[in-house]
């Protein structure tokens, strides 16, 4: 006999204590870096673009983490005291300036994606499991987009 289906209230108590747990150990694995998750978010997203070649400016990073452009300037700032990014100018476009990880920021960020992958609470998972959470939050996370206010 299959499992009752759950409400939609117990399915939203799941996702919660399953985000707080993920929260708290991502929080644990930045510690050493003295990073927030905002801004390991943001430095592994430049750290991203720079190493397809292509450095980002403040807009495309709030436009990339859906935030304010004030938002990215502070998160910015913020990395650039921790010497992990730099800003510099832009290469085609001489009023503009972009954002490139420095050497110390590549050490970190490649520490950081290590200390992030070993997540205990999904290697719990098998294969179908993890295809079939990845389905749905897909699925989810297109709906959750398609909804929010521009």
């Amino acid at each position: 006999m299959p499992a009752p289906l759950p409400s939609d209230q117990e399915l939203m108590s799941r996702l919660r204590r399953v985000m707080h747990a993920l929260r708290h150990h991502s929080m644990a694995a930045l510690e050493p870096y003295d990073l927030t998750p905002h801004q390991a978010r943001a430095f592994l997203t430049i750290s991203r673009a720079c190493d397809d070649g292509a450095p980002m400016r403040l807009k495309d990073l709030a436009d990339v983490l859906r935030i304010a452009p004030r938002s990215a300037t502070e998160v910015t700032d913020a990395l650039e005291s921790g010497d992990l990014v730099r800003r510099e100018p832009s290469p085609t476009d001489r009023r503009a300036m972009v954002l490139r990880v420095t050497d110390k920021g590549a050490k970190v960020a490649r520490e950081v994606r290590a200390a992030q992958a070993d997540q205990p609470l999904l290697a719990t998972l098998s294969e179908t499991d993890r295809r079939r959470l990845g389905e749905i939050l897909g699925r989810l996370s297109t709906r959750a987009e398609a909804t929010e206010k521009p």
